[in-house]
Parts: structure tokens; sequence; C-alpha cells
């Protein structure tokens, strides 16, 4: 596709197209999304339907990317080829046309049938594309740029033929005869040249999405009863074992079976330490083995790898519409017509008021209306800043669901913040353990405690491990264990009966604790702190309290968004002691207690009702009907698929960092998509009056057709190089 007007023309033969339901057709990253009944129409004649307009459609099911990427790279090589040769034969012709005005009464013998000699292979062979392209659009009644530029170069090459054959035909009525040859070979050149630049930037926009299907290897090596062979990674299953050395790519989600190593998963969890992996742990693809080996079973392979969705997620959002954008769609849609209608009333004016060069003057005129106004300016300017800004996002560790949460984000006034794994990690630590004797003496409890937190069922004692294990402790051998519902566990050791659990236990026990532990104990709950006792018969030996950790970098970021005049609220299930604490220390004025799904998705609705523009961020699945409500939903990579699924952004990070950076991409991406139409717009504002000869009553000032081709060129390229400016921009 050349223009937004060829994908306009694509999209409404889609949707004309019997047992279509909808169509949608980006022209930046040329493709199409088809909603269709597959009983009432075939891939193969949807993609008759788009050949009849003479485009094509790629039907690959295993690997389209590569099929289109191998598509446009023959297309851009014949482009470049094109354009090199209608450029060299266009500068003689120049030359001649600049220096040698008189023509064949000139210095230079025959010049106007040189000028005819070159830019005729010009104009019908290197410009070919656009005369069959306008042909086959013609044909079903539609126009784009191709029938623009074919009209005007046609005309003018097709007049200049004429006077260079019959001259006496304009002799004979006092008018000398000129020629725009180098007007129909320059536009041509300068058509091109644009086109390939264009190409190249807009291979430029989608370089991340490039990054990212280049993190998953072409090949993979299994081994099947004992025999390790290599396999394209198209042909893997579910199921076999797969051997990753040292430094490679991991190529498939799965399980490891047996080896041990560091993978870096930097690529999902923004994370820059590497992360153990033995017997058990999941990997992912496209992340990085570092020195060990090990073999792993594959789970998800092809497009349910987490890699693959990234990529799938990136692409449906570089694919998809902004609001804006379809409103430009609308206005390209009709605007070749209009541009044709005004090249008439151009011509015919010009025939009216034009005097002795009245003929002449109209042809040019009308020829360098057609030329200027090219609406790929136009077709670029929002859908360009989308795929960068999705680029952008992705580089950041934001992945963008859709256009829409990108134009919108920048609105956003309200912020809702669940608590659990947002500005929590998610995952209870023990952040205090005070032992009432000396460890050195008494370290046999210390492994009591472990070997009794090691049969516990309850959440809670995987975090106390956890703290035990790091501080070297290995478990004693109990002599019965028993355990107590709601309350904790108990067991024997040496003959000595040993608790761990919560003050309901210490009481019904007859437990007294020193004024010290009092103390404490207070002072944790009074922080929000679960507080588990160790105690045997007769007292208590230690107090660990135990929390889901405040992750660092919650407080800047809803800092950085208090400071950007957003309201900040929270939101969470848990009790109200533990919501204020874990508010108050985050800075958090506003929250919501024991709140259950329906009731975040009611204050979402609150905040609407008062004309705020929503944002929500969440990880769970009792989040997702607050996140489906939100005006722009925003779900943290490490939480639950359906929080994932139904949210329009997703980190895939655990910083909250990035949610102010989110907003701040969604501004500049708007920004940019303003500049863009200003630009395309006032480009046409100007250059369709100058074209149609609005300047030549006052300084008789004509704009030249070649001027024009290369001022509409211009305009495309400055455009798309504008748009990727977002890809230096800071966050």
């Amino acid at each position: 596709m050349t223009c937004a007007a060829c994908a306009i023309s694509v999209e409404s033969m889609l949707k004309n197209t019997p047992g279509v339901v909808d169509a949608s057709v980006n022209y930046a990253n040329q493709s199409t999304t088809v909603e269709y009944d597959p009983k009432a129409v075939t891939q193969q004649a949807l993609q008759n339907a788009i050949r009849s307009i003479g485009y094509d459609l790629i039907i690959d099911e295993e690997n389209p990317q590569q099929v289109q990427q191998e598509a446009q790279q023959r297309n851009y090589k014949a482009l470049k080829k094109r354009t090199l040769w209608a450029v060299i034969l266009s500068i003689p012709v120049v030359v001649i046309g600049m220096f040698f005005m008189d023509g064949d009464s000139g210095s230079l013998p025959y010049a106007n049938w040189i000028m005819m000699a070159l830019s005729a292979p010009v104009v019908f062979y290197l410009g070919r594309p656009f005369f069959v392209n306008a042909w086959k659009q013609a044909r079903h009644g539609k126009a784009n740029m191709d029938t623009l530029v074919a009209l005007s170069t046609g005309i003018a090459f097709l007049f200049s033929v004429f006077n260079t054959v019959n001259p006496d035909f304009w002799h004979s009525r006092g008018v000398h005869p000129h020629v725009y040859y180098e007007a129909a070979a320059v536009v041509i050149a300068f058509i091109s040249l644009g086109k390939l630049l264009e190409e190249q930037a807009k291979s430029n926009t989608s370089s991340a999405l490039k990054k990212l299907m280049g993190l998953q290897p072409k090949t993979i090596r299994i081994i099947e009863e004992e025999i390790e062979r290599e396999i394209p990674i198209a042909q893997v299953r579910v199921g076999q074992i797969v051997i990753v050395r040292p430094g490679e790519k991991i190529p498939v989600d799965g399980v490891v079976y047996s080896g041990y190593s560091y993978v870096d998963e930097s690529m999902i969890s923004g994370e820059p330490v590497p992360v153990e992996k033995k017997e058990g742990e999941k990997v992912f693809a496209g992340t990085i083995n570092q020195k060990g080996a090990f073999r792993f079973q594959a789970e998800r392979v092809g497009g349910d790898t987490i890699l693959a969705q990234i990529i799938r997620m990136v692409q449906e959002a570089q694919g998809s519409k902004a609001p804006v954008q379809k409103l430009v769609d609308r206005i390209a849609g009709i605007f070749v017509p209009v541009v044709i209608g005004i090249a008439l009333l151009t011509f015919v004016t010009w025939m009216i008021v034009g005097g002795d060069n009245a003929f002449t003057h109209a042809l040019l005129t009308s020829v360098t209306v057609l030329v200027i106004a090219c609406p790929c300016a136009l077709g670029l300017a929002t859908p360009t800043a989308i795929m960068v800004g999705v680029g952008k996002g992705a580089e950041n560790n934001i992945l963008i669901k859709d256009a829409e949460s990108l134009e919108l984000g920048y609105k956003v006034n309200a912020v809702i913040l669940d608590k659990t794994g947002t500005i929590t990690e998610g995952r209870p630590k023990v952040t205090d353990l005070e032992w009432f004797m000396p460890k050195t003496t008494t370290t046999y409890l210390h492994e009591v405690l472990f070997a009794l937190e090691a049969q516990s069922e309850h959440p809670l004692a995987e975090a106390v491990l956890e703290r035990l294990k790091a501080d070297g402790i290995k478990g004693a051998q109990l002599d019965g264990f028993e355990s107590l519902t709601g309350r904790g566990v108990t067991g024997y050791y040496q003959g000595e009966k040993y608790f761990v659990g919560n003050p309901r236990l210490l009481a019904e026990e007859g437990i007294k604790t020193i004024p010290q532990a009092n103390e404490l104990a207070d002072r944790w709950q009074n922080q929000a702190k679960t507080v588990v006792y160790f105690f045997d018969k007769t007292s208590v030996k230690a107090i660990i309290a135990i929390a889901d950790p405040i992750k660092e970098t919650s407080r800047l970021a809803i800092q950085t968004l208090q400071r950007r005049g957003i309201e900040v609220y929270m939101m969470t299930g848990d009790n109200r002691q533990t919501a204020s604490a874990v508010a108050q220390e985050v800075g958090v004025t506003d929250f919501r207690a024991e709140a259950l799904p329906n009731d975040k998705a009611e204050f979402v609705k609150q905040l609407q009702s008062q004309g705020k523009v929503v944002a929500m961020v969440g990880d769970g699945i009792n989040d997702s009907q607050a996140l489906a409500q939100a005006d722009v939903s925003i779900a943290m990579g490490r939480g639950s698929d359906i929080a994932m699924d139904v949210a329009k952004m997703t980190l895939i990070t655990s910083d909250l960092g990035s949610i102010p950076k989110a907003l701040q991409l969604s501004k500049k991406t708007v920004q940019t998509i303003r500049q863009n139409l200003f630009w395309a717009f006032i480009y046409n504002v100007i250059g369709i009056p100058i074209a149609a000869g609005l300047l030549f009553p006052f300084n008789g000032f004509l704009l030249n057709p070649m001027i024009a081709g290369a001022a509409m060129a211009l305009s495309s390229v400055s455009v798309v190089t504008n748009s990727l400016r977002l890809k230096v921009t800071k966050l």
C-alpha cells in the first residue's frame, strides 16, 4: 500500500466481500484484521478480492511475519532499483529543460525529442506500478495516490508529446508549444525516492517488534531415547525434552527436568539479577541461560509461549487504530476524489481567465494540484506515532494492548492502585524475628522451629522457613506433630512439647509473656504485621513478625503521580488496619479496605461519574472487573492471566515507576500525533492553492510540478521522522 487512501480501498473491498463481518486495515504496518464467516467466504476469496484492486494478501499461518518481511524486502529492492534509474534518466531531462528552454530552436538540436526518449521509460516503465494500480482502482470505481500520480504525469507527458510531434498547431495560433517532460519524469523520480525513504523509516518504527522476534532461536535441540537432534522450532511438541547449553536462549516455555543454572529473565521481569533454576523451576522462551546446562520439558510452544504472547500484544497494539486515526481514515477516503475535483475546477478556471496561454497554464496548474496533494503524510501521521510509541513502551517494560489506551492515557487524572502485588510484593516475608535467649546456647530451638514450620500447611510458614534457611538453620527430628486448625501447630522434641501459633493459641495454653514481648507485638500489630509466637509449656521463646513488604519503588512512583496532579487511591480486600498502615507508608491519603471485586468496579464508576478519567492498576482475578470498567486499565505482569487479558496495558516489571512512564508516553505520543496532523493538513491547505495558481495574479508565480513532487515526498518523510523522535524521548 502506498498511501492512506490505499488502506481505505483495501478495507472497503474487504468489507464489501460477502461473508465478511468487519475489516480494519493499518497502513503503517501493512496489515489487516478481518472478522469473517468461514462458511460464507474462504481466505483464498479474500486474497482474490484484494488482488483484483492491485494488492496482495499474505496467508501463511506458520510464519506470516517472515513471509511479509521477505515480500517487503523484495518490494524494497525493486523500488530501490526503479528509483535509481528514474533519477539517472531524469537528470539529463532536467538539465535540458532548464538550460535549453527554447527546445529545438535553441543550441541543442532535437532537444524535445531527446527529452521524450529519456522520460518515456521513466514514466511508463519505471513508473508503471502507478498506472497499473490506478487502472485496477478505477475498475472498481476507486481512487488513491497512484491515481493522482498516473493522471498528473500521464497528462503532462502526452501533452508534451503532442507539442513535440505537432508544434505547428500552437505556432499557427501565436503560442509557443512548451513541453513538460522534466516535470513528468522528476515527479516519478521524486515520488519513488519519497517512497524509498518512507519504507526505510517505516521499517525503523517496528524495530522493537523485530528485537522481540529475534529473542526466539530458529532451531531447538531435543533428546529422544538418549539421542540428541536439532529440529526447527516450529516442529517442537509439548512434552519433549529440550537441552539448553551455557549462553543459549531458551527456545520455548517449560519446566526444568534435570541440571542447574542461572537464567537472565530481565526480558520478562525487568529484574537484572539472574534467577536460579533447578529441577521443577519454570523457564521461559527468549530468556538467556548463563553458565550452567540443563534439560527441561516443553510446556508451551509456538504461539502459546509468554514471548509469543508479548509479540502478539505488541503487534495488535501497533495495528490497532486510535480514535483520531478513524477520523483521518474517513478524511483520506474522500481526499483523492476531492483533489481530482479541485484539479478539474482549476483547469476550467484557467481556461476561462487564462488569456493567451490559458490551455498551457490550465494544464500545468491542474497537474501540479494532482501531484502536490498526496495524502501520504495524512495517512502516516497517526499510525507511525502509535507504532513508535508502542515500541518505546515495550523497551520500557510497558506492553500496550491497543492504541486507544495510548491516546487516552495522558488524560488520566485519577489512579486506583490495588494493594497486594501492586503496591506490595504480594509475597509474605519475615520482617522481624526476636529471640528471648542467646542463639549460641539454644541452637536446637531454632531447629525445632524449622521442623514445626516445615510440616505446617499455613501459607505464612513458607516465609518463616525462608528466613531460617537464610540464617543457615536446618530442621530437627520431631517425635510427633499435630496441626491445630486456625491457631497453629504443635510437636514434640526429646520429650518436650513446643508450639508455633497466633495469640489465640498462646492464650489457650495459658502462657504469660514478658513485657518486652508484649511491647514488640503491639508495635508490630500497629504496623499491620502478623505476629507469630514460638513457645513451650512454660514461656515464649521467640516472636516473629510477618508482612507483605512494600516495593521499594512504590512510594516514589505514587509521589511522582501526585506531583503531576493525579489523585491516587488504594483499594484492597485486606483489613482496615493493614490498609491504613500501607497507605500511610506510601503517602496515599484516600483508601478503601475490605473491598470486594464489585466494590472496586463501583468505585471506578463513582469516580467516572465525577468526570474523572480513571486508570486502574491491579494484578489479580479480583481486580478484573474494575480493570474492565476503567478508562485505562494497567495489569502487573506477574498477575493473573485474566487481569492481563482484560487490561489495556501490562507492566512486565514489578516496578510501579512504570505507571508514570506509561502516562508520560501517552502524552508524548499524542503530542507527536497532533504535530504530524498539523503539518499534514497545513501542508495541503497551503500547497493546493499555490499549486492551483493563486499567486499568479499577484507576482506571476506558478509552481513547477517537479517542485511539487519534491515537496510532497518531503512531507511524508518529515512526518515519519517526527514520529521517530519518540524513540529518543525520555519518559
